[in-house]
Parts: structure tokens; sequence; C-alpha cells
């Protein structure tokens, strides 16, 4: 068993996300769950990540607050424990468009 205490949890730098504080909790060079990572984003009011996609399976769970994602095709605004999944490839991006913080927990699992 591998326990990450949030609070021992190591920042990482989210590429092209803005007003983010991103923290790895399971996976990568946390721990040797090697199908996935988990982790957690905190965005500021007005912070968010940019048009992006991946070559990975993404699902995002609303911890606190509200996130607005949109892909090409549609928009919709998630609450605390919504979530959404985002295939390989699929363009998204994601806004904190309220005056409050918001948090979710991050699943990656890359296509190997």
């Amino acid at each position: 068993m591998i326990v990450t205490r949030f609070k021992e949890a190591q920042p990482y730098e989210a590429a092209k996300h803005n007003g983010c504080e991103a923290f790895r909790l399971q996976g990568l060079n946390v721990s040797p769950a090697d199908k996935f990572w988990v982790g957690i984003s905190h965005f500021e009011p007005g912070g968010g990540g940019e048009w992006d996609a991946t070559d990975a399976d993404k699902v995002y769970v609303v911890l606190d607050g509200e996130i607005t994602v949109d892909t090409e095709t549609e928009s919709v605004v998630l609450g605390v424990n919504d979530s959404v999944f985002i295939g390989p490839n699929e363009r998204r991006r994601f806004v904190n468009a309220t005056n409050e913080p918001a948090s979710w927990v991050v699943v990656i699992a890359p296509n190997t």
C-alpha cells in the first residue's frame, strides 16, 4: 500500500493551464501505478486549461465549485460530484468561470 497525504503531495506544472495549482497523488513519480495517474487541481476564479488534446483517456471529478468544460461539439458546467470523460485526441478546454475557487480530481490513463 502506498499512501499519499495531501499535505505531502508534490506540486507539478500542468501544461497549458493558468490560475491552477496541481498536485500529483498517485502514479508516475509518486507510486508504481502504471496504467493511470491521479492528481488534484485547484483553480482560481478565471483559471483553467487552454484548448488541447492528448492521446490519453481522461476523467475529471469536481470536488468543489463549478468548472465549465468545452469540447468542439458541446459545453457543460460541472458542479460538485459531477464527472466527465474526455476520450483520446478529443479537444477540450475548461475554465472556472465563477468568483469562487474550484477543484477537481484528474485521472489520466495514457494509451501506450
